[in-house]
């Protein structure tokens, strides 16, 4: 656990992406099979008929153990895709297994922009994002782009918003003791480490 009282938010992004930076080639495999561990049999992934989640970069953890597994049950998966313009928002895109990537403005892999294929972020059962950096009570911290915070800003303004679940995927070295929210940022139900389940109390 990091502690983050004399940091300020960049600070504390530059920290938390130099730690999962930092593990090995061995320790990233080993923490996408954990993550595989702790998500593949879960109720609420295999309930789940819709499922969004990335491809990893700047060493997130990896979750294409989930996507394989995803595809083997027959759920339709899907990928970011990021907008032409407004060039900060980003969609959300069905994936099929051999399916050719392009890479996006950030070197991403994503798939060729087709709007029949794109499902709108209230139709999708869960999200699992990426992130740099959390904490127990569903904070998150990002790449500080927000585009999963716009993307997912008018669905968090809903009364009732019961999907898509959002939780996080990181490596337990991102856990931080509390982060301090803006007033854009859009809280997680929960993120899962490489070890273990962190469910949002608040």
């Amino acid at each position: 656990m990091t502690d983050t009282a004399p940091l300020t938010r960049p600070q504390l992004r530059r920290q938390l992406r130099n730690a999962r930076r930092a593990l090995t080639p061995a320790q990233q495999r080993q923490a996408s099979r954990g993550l595989y561990r702790q998500l593949a049999q879960h109720p609420l992934f295999r309930r789940a008929r819709h499922i969004a989640l990335y491809l990893p970069n700047d060493g997130e953890i990896d979750p294409r153990l989930l996507l394989r597994e995803g595809h083997r049950r027959g759920k339709r998966i899907y990928l970011p895709v990021l907008h032409a313009w407004p060039a900060t928002r980003m969609v959300f895109q069905r994936y099929d297994q051999g399916e050719v990537l392009k890479r996006n403005r950030f070197r991403i892999p994503e798939p060729v922009i087709e709007r029949k294929r794109q499902r709108p972020i209230w139709a999708l059962d869960l999200i699992l994002l990426p992130l740099v950096g959390f904490d127990e009570v569903g904070g998150r911290l990002g790449m500080g782009g927000g585009f999963y915070d716009r993307s997912l800003a008018y669905q968090s303004r809903r009364k009732t918003w019961k999907k898509p679940l959002l939780l996080g995927l990181a490596h337990e070295c991102q856990k931080v003791e509390r982060l301090a929210q803006a007033s854009w940022d859009v809280p997680l139900q929960g993120t899962v480490s490489d070890r273990h389940w962190y469910l949002a109390r608040n």
